[in-house]
């Protein structure tokens, strides 16, 4: 059974069970195609992972890097350059150096030291941003400084595809009298057999590349435009995802022609292309086939992982691993503390880094056809990143019961206002929310006294001219500062849920006679603040929603009284739904498990559209 359907039917229906199986898990895509690489490979033997299906699944990291180029505009790099160069350029160089170091200390000679420096200096930028997006940390100041960190990681690759050719073995590199190098077969395609550089000198080579390099910004700032124009014209959208496969398989070839990594051409045009017009044409068609060479990539290494050379020394393999990731580790917290990342940021920015990345698949891979490693060693390699990568999902819950201990009112700098005002109106939290209620307030006359924990929105807040306090509006002293024992009104604006229900349960406690005013993130945190104790409750989407509908019956025919009519039914009978149902809502049992919950809600629903049929047909005989 080793035709091409038995064998692509068995990848497939690998990756179709296995990924949403690891996905449901926590343990992300990439696990999932690494686990059922090698379920199906040295576990169940089915498939064998072969070097022509290994390089054509190679292309899916072409595309990969484009896509990362069509996302990197050249001013958006700009922007970034200090967190790029600073902070994740550091990492890159001192982790390099550190591994490196550390396996010369092993007894590894200094070129394979160096490339083993290069491929644990990366991490898993498909683990790390799913797993900070899954949590909601990606806007943190952790979140943004492991995003910077893994982009310039990428963009790193590029620098380090062309620098392991220069420490490649002499089994597949040479270097010609004339000064010319000879690349290695083994490349994506590997059967082309042509070359624009063989046979010439250094000054020769450096020419045509610098041709090479030239021909793709200026075909991609000219030529990009006309040539989607012209397939736009015929009306045929397959034709877009054929120009798009073009422009990256078109590129890759040209770039092994001159003797570089097709990578860095595709890399390159996707940064030209990042300002035009059809860039997310562009992304959308390639996205599929990126995914998918992906996952089949990803697939046979772990087919190809060697489980008896793991069996054989499972303490030692997990012992290089944990180690790795502890060196790693600790410079990532070092650079954190020396950027002033709060401590609750250090943690995650250091946990979520420390494992190697799916390139590093791609750069062992890529050091073994060179020759820069032994098979042995390769797979001890292969090993070490596939168990580093399985155990960072432990370490992501390993720093949600550390910020449980670390308070976030100790990682403010810098302290936190004294709070020289009172007022009969409190309003905590002055983002997108709360500055509408508070110029609202202000601007009819009344006083108001504003507490929000994020310095620069209150700094941003004073240049307009708003008085404001920084500090966290959940802490006991700071409210009554701000004259808690006398307000008439608290407004709960904050963007975290749980603190907003902290404060309102807070407030509740301290006056039982004040009036509370909350936002609210969805109806769960309505029922929430309900039982906190707020008097009334703002849903943040809510009446945006409602406007947003009543638009749509306009437009539909309804005239804009009757649009109205129908808004302000929805309006009062959600208002008594949500009364009714915060009734019945138990906060340890999911909704969809509350059949009193489920049942009393299809009814409520019915009589909505009983009061609408209602109100709408008595306006209308009211003008007829």
């Amino acid at each position: 059974m080793d035709g091409f359907l038995f064998q692509a039917s068995v990848y497939l229906a690998a990756a179709v069970i296995a990924v949403p199986i690891a996905a449901r898990l926590g343990l992300g895509s990439v696990l999932g195609y690494l686990l059922a690489g090698i379920m199906i490979g040295p576990v169940l033997h089915l498939v064998a992972a072969t070097e022509d299906l290994r390089h054509f699944a190679e292309f899916g990291v072409v595309m990969m890097l484009f896509i990362i180029g069509l996302e990197l505009e050249p001013r958006a790099l700009w922007d970034m350059r200090h967190r790029l160069v600073g902070l994740g350029g550091s990492q890159i160089l001192l982790t390099t150096l550190a591994v490196m170091a550390a396996a010369m200390a092993l007894g590894l000679g200094w070129k394979p030291a160096l490339a083993s420096g290069m491929i644990f200096a990366l991490s898993s930028t498909a683990i790390v941003l799913q797993s900070l997006s899954e949590k909601g940390l990606m806007q943190s100041s952790g979140g943004r400084s492991a995003f910077s960190v893994l982009l310039t990681q990428d963009i790193a690759v590029i620098p380090m595809l062309i620098v392991l050719p220069l420490l490649a073995g002499e089994a597949v590199m040479t270097l010609s009298p004339d000064g010319s190098i000879q690349r290695p077969e083994t490349e994506l395609d590997g059967h082309h057999g042509l070359s624009l550089v063989d046979g010439l000198p250094g000054w020769g080579v450096a020419l045509v590349t610098l041709a090479a390099v030239a021909l793709i910004i200026v075909a991609g700032i000219y030529g990009a435009r006309p040539l989607f124009r012209h397939i736009n014209s015929a009306r045929l959208p397959e034709m877009f995802t054929a120009v798009a496969l073009l422009i990256v398989a078109g590129i890759a070839f040209l770039m092994e022609l001159v003797g570089l990594s097709p990578a860095l051409g595709t890399f390159l045009a996707g940064v030209v292309l990042a300002n035009s017009e059809f860039r997310h044409q562009l992304e959308s068609d390639i996205e599929p086939f990126k995914g998918l060479l992906l996952g089949l990539f990803f697939i046979t290494v772990g087919a190809g992982v060697d489980l008896g050379a793991f069996m054989r020394e499972p303490l030692t393999l997990l012992g290089l691993a944990l180690g790795m990731m502890l060196l790693k580790g600790a410079i990532l917290f070092g650079l954190a503390h020396v950027f002033r990342l709060k401590p609750r940021s250090r943690w995650l920015f250091a946990l979520s880094l420390a494992q190697a990345g799916e390139f590093g698949f791609v750069l062992i891979s890529f050091s073994l056809n060179l020759n820069i490693f032994s098979e042995e060693m390769g797979q001890r390699l292969l090993l070490v990143v596939a168990l580093s990568m399985l155990i960072t999902p432990l370490l992501f819950i390993l720093f949600d019961w550390l910020s449980t201990r670390v308070e976030e009112t100790r990682d403010a700098q810098p302290a936190a206002d004294k709070v020289e005002a009172e007022g009969p109106i409190i309003i905590a939290g002055i983002g997108r929310f709360g500055q509408i209620v508070n110029r609202l307030v202000q601007s009819s006359g009344f006083r108001t006294v504003v507490i929000d924990h994020d310095m620069k929105t209150i700094e941003l807040m004073r240049r307009f001219g708003y008085r404001g306090f920084f500090g966290d509006p959940t802490r006991p002293e700071l409210l009554h500062a701000a004259g808690i024992k006398d307000a008439k009104v608290i407004v709960a604006a904050l963007d975290d849920p749980k603190a907003t229900t902290k404060l309102v349960r807070f407030a509740r406690r301290m006056r039982d006679d004040v009036f509370i005013v909350a936002r609210a993130h969805d109806r769960t945190h309505v029922y929430e603040l309900y039982q906190a104790g707020a008097d009334k409750i703002v849903r943040e989407m809510f009446d945006s929603s409602l406007r947003a509908g009543r638009y749509v019956l306009e437009e539909v025919g309804m005239t804009d009284y009757e649009a109205a009519i129908a808004e302000e039914t929805f309006y009062r009978h959600d208002r008594t739904t949500v009364q009714e149902l915060a009734k019945l809502w138990d906060p340890n049992m999911p909704s969809s498990e509350n059949e009193a919950y489920i049942t009393r809600a299809r009814e409520l629903e019915k009589e909505l559209e009983t009061a609408l049929y209602t109100a709408l047909s008595e306006k209308r005989d009211d003008v007829a």
